[in-house]
C-alpha cells in the first residue's frame, strides 16, 4: 500500500502571523490533525480544550492536548475551522510526521483515492 502525503497549512485565528505549513501523512484511522508538541509555540496562544488519552498503532497509551480553534487548509481544497491535537513525537531523521485524520478530511470534502494514492474532492456532502 502506498503512502499519501498532503501539504497542509494551519493558522491561528487570532494571530495571522502564527502558522505552520507541513507535509502530513494521510491517516484515515487517526481522527484529528495531529501535530508534534514541539510545534505548539509556532501557532501562538491557543485555547487548551482538553487532555485526552490516545492509543497508538503499537497499542501504547499516550496523552495529547486538543487546542484551537485553528484554520486548516489541505492544499487544493477549501479551508476549514477545527482543532488540532498536539502529542509528543520523536523526529525521524530530524523530521516530524504530522497526521491528517478523517475528521479533517471529511470536513474539507476530501476523499482518499486508494488506487491512485491521492486525495480527491467529494462533490456532495452526505446527509443520510
Amino acid at each position: 500500500m502506498g503512502r499519501i502525503v498532503a501539504t497542509v497549512r494551519i493558522g491561528n485565528l487570532q494571530d495571522e502571523d502564527k502558522k505552520v505549513t507541513c507535509d502530513a501523512f494521510v491517516d484515515t484511522v487517526a481522527s484529528y490533525m495531529v501535530l508534534p508538541s514541539a510545534w505548539r509555540e509556532r501557532l501562538g496562544e491557543l485555547e487548551e480544550i482538553a487532555t485526552v488519552d490516545l492509543e497508538t498503532a503499537t497499542q501504547e497509551t499516550v496523552q495529547g492536548k486538543i487546542c484551537g480553534p485553528v484554520r486548516i487548509q489541505i492544499e487544493g481544497f477549501r479551508p476549514i475551522y477545527n482543532e488540532v491535537l498536539f502529542i509528543e513525537m520523536s523526529p525521524d531523521n530530524g523530521e516530524y510526521e504530522p497526521l491528517l485524520g478523517y475528521i479533517i478530511l471529511e470536513q474539507s470534502q476530501v476523499a482518499v483515492d486508494m488506487l491512485g494514492h491521492r486525495l480527491v474532492p467529494v462533490k456532495r456532502m452526505d446527509l443520510k
